[in-house]
């Protein structure tokens, strides 16, 4: 997010040989979906360099973290909510009978970004965040949100909401929140839709510790009978063909490899249900939803076959004739859980990736299974045996249940998608050259602007390039103490006015036809602090030292997470979230498998072709946000071969933006590309 043009969001190198700085294209060859493995050898503990070091404390206290009710606002009163008090009074109906439902940020595809009208935990809870899980009881409501969130929901939450800091110490989960509230032998309601399968069966065994149940409700969701008519409709906007100059490799090339995997597992169909996956595939784009170019679909792709589950009204003739190319057939998405049943009736082996799929489809199909080897078991017509999810012998078929192989494919990008990639990084890098060229002279000139302002002119620059579609996130323009809310959101009418005495933190993307940008800076305008200028040096150390990184194939993102934060640990310091994210060729901003974060969980080797953020930061909370501009650099506290990079940084900079802006942008352009010398 740091660099203005291609720098910060590359593919990564397992050269070292190339430059740190450079944005290289890599070579690309079928199969594109690829098996790996981790070495084990790479991990061996060094004889001469520890794996693991002494720690100590950089703290003169000890750690602890607040206690819930100390997070809300006015606690001593609080005040009856109306939605939430409406929502209780459908737990005693028909059919419903529960102590409890949990509200999850989450589509049915497990989406970042959601269309108005999914967007539930926001409305029964006020709290507009990306992430967060609202769960209410009979008397309490309560709402889990992580480090990214906590001051947004500070300030959102009425006091009729408890707020629960997600992975501080002492705070407890939502099924172990729901064991201590609830008494045995309670029921805990969710829309199996909103849920992946892994994650229902998670939350299941957590909560069956008490004798709690878990109850799915697939024929309506409590937070939609509440909203009622005020409810935003479902979007019908029109997908659009992804043209191949900037796909690189056409859908039945895909399926075709695609369909290779299949057979390889023994699966006869995979059902696919994240949106940029689909849109992927099949070559496809969409705008359902706010700043990702998808449209709301699932696929299934069988070995002589594919089925395409998507509101009719959205295609075109063009779309129509692009699917028919590819043999794709047409169904209405309201039908996917029917074709579940149907293929599983024939004894369909269906690869699932229980990650990502609801639990709604997950569920179905096992039940039609069980039916179908009920019906099929003693006749002897099986003759493929399986171990099914238990990892008992099952006759028959029980399902492949692994990761989406697309997941992987689609990160690891062709010499087409890395060069849109390049191209719109160079057009997005003139846009942010004009619009700080314009902000300086604003702030020289007295003008009073606010967050939102600031924000909208960006979009305004933005918008005059060639292929600009969309943002790609909602724009973080933080003044202050705002710039500390990690993924804060300016408002009209709540937002600070931009004062040019503190610092400013700029967070921003966005969408084009030809690729993806995230781009962040952080600026002061007048004369930083000292301890403003040693926090930012410090995570422009961490930037650098990350982008020079040179490490062994098939190594995952958190081995190189440390490298990020090295600087700022040496002086107590750290930051609430992961370092980088992978980022979509003309598709989702966050994107996985791969990640550099201190999660050692994701173990998915970084390989050529993958694009990785690397955006470590700094946040004092109540004060000010930290990401990069060179003006705040403390040049004692950098290395030569620190300033030499930066260097290097800037003139790629100068050569490859400057001939894409002119007049003022130009010479403003000029004046922060200059040499910096050790002082």
């Amino acid at each position: 997010m740091q660099s203005v043009p291609s720098q910060a969001i590359r593919p990564l190198s397992l050269n070292a040989s190339l430059s740190s700085s450079r944005l290289p294209f890599f070579s690309f060859s079928l199969p594109i979906f690829h098996k790996f493995k981790i070495n084990p050898s790479i991990y061996n503990k060094s004889q001469k360099v520890p794996l693991f070091l002494t720690l100590r404390c950089c703290s003169s206290g000890s750690v602890t973290a607040k206690p819930s009710s100390e997070d809300r606002r006015n606690r001593d009163v609080q005040e009856p909510d109306e939605k939430v008090v409406a929502l209780r009074r459908l737990f005693s109906k028909p059919g419903i009978g529960i102590d409890a439902y949990i509200i999850p940020s989450q589509d049915a595809h497990q989406s970042e970004f959601i269309a108005e009208c999914y967007m539930r935990r926001a409305y029964i809870s006020g709290f507009t965040g990306s992430a967060g899980t609202a769960v209410v009881t009979k008397d309490k409501a309560a709402l889990w949100t992580d480090g990214r969130y906590f001051l947004q929901a500070e300030k959102q939450l009425s006091s009729s909401w408890i707020l629960m800091r997600a992975g501080s110490l002492g705070v407890p989960t939502t099924s172990e929140w729901l064991n201590d509230v609830l008494s045995p032998g309670g029921r805990v309601g969710i829309d199996p839709f909103l849920f992946s399968h892994d994650a229902a069966k998670e939350l299941k065994e957590a909560i069956s510790k008490k004798n709690l149940e878990l109850v799915y409700l697939y024929d309506l969701n409590l937070v939609d009978e509440i909203w009622k008519e005020s409810r935003p409709k479902p979007p019908n906007n029109p997908v659009r063909v992804h043209d191949m100059k900037y796909a690189g490799l056409d859908v039945a090339s895909k399926l075709s490899s695609l369909r290779a995997e299949l057979v390889g597992t023994g699966a006869s169909a995979i059902v696919i249900s994240m949106l940029d996956e689909v849109a992927w595939l099949l070559n496809l784009r969409g705008s359902d939803g706010p700043h990702s170019p998808v449209m709301y679909a699932y696929l299934i792709v069988e070995v002589d076959g594919a089925k395409l589950f998507v509101d009719n009204s959205k295609v075109t003739k063009e779309v129509m004739d692009h699917l028919k190319n590819a043999s794709v057939e047409l169904r209405p998405y309201d039908s996917i859980l029917s074709e579940i049943r149907r293929l599983a009736a024939q004894g369909a082996q269906l690869w699932l990736d229980t990650s990502s799929v609801n639990a709604a489809i997950a569920e179905t199909y096992k039940s039609a299974l069980d039916k179908y080897r009920s019906n099929h078991g003693s006749k002897g017509k099986i003759k493929n045996k399986r171990y099914d999810e238990s990892n008992g012998l099952s006759e028959g078929p029980s399902g492949v249940y692994m990761r989406s192989p697309i997941s992987l494919a689609k990160a690891l990008k062709n010499p087409a998608e890395l060069e849109g990639m390049q191209n719109c990084h160079l057009r997005d890098a003139a846009a942010l050259a004009q619009f700080w060229c314009w902000l300086e002279e604003e702030i020289h000139n007295n003008v009073e602007l606010t967050e939102v302002d600031v924000a909208d002119k960006l979009l305004e620059f933005r918008a005059k390039k060639e292929g600009f579609l969309d943002t790609s996130f909602d724009t973080i323009s933080g003044s202050g103490a705002n710039g500390a809310i990690i993924h804060y959101r300016a408002e009209i009418g709540s937002c600070s006015v931009v004062d040019p005495n503190k610092l400013f933190l700029l967070d921003s993307g966005a969408q084009y036809i030809d690729g993806t940008t995230d781009i962040t800076r952080t600026v002061h305008f007048g004369e930083p602090t000292a301890r403003e200028k040693e926090c930012f040096t410090r995570v422009l150390k961490g930037h650098i030292a990350l982008d020079q990184a040179v490490f062994p194939e098939n190594t995952p993102g958190f081995v190189l997470d440390a490298f990020a934060r090295s600087s700022l640990w040496k002086i107590g310091l750290d930051y609430r979230h992961g370092t980088g994210h992978g980022v979509g060729a003309a598709l989702n901003v966050h994107e996985g498998p791969q990640s550099i974060s201190y999660r050692y969980g994701n173990t998915t080797p970084l390989q050529k072709g993958m694009i990785v953020s690397n955006e470590p930061g700094y946040y004092e909370d109540h004060a000010f946000g930290i990401r990069i501009e060179a003006r705040l650099v403390d040049i004692s506290l950098i290395s030569d071969d620190e300033i030499e990079w930066l260097n290097n940084y800037h003139s790629q900079v100068w050569e490859k933006v400057s001939p894409l802006v002119e007049g003022s942008a130009r010479q403003w352009l000029w004046n922060n590309t200059r040499v910096i010398h050790k002082q």
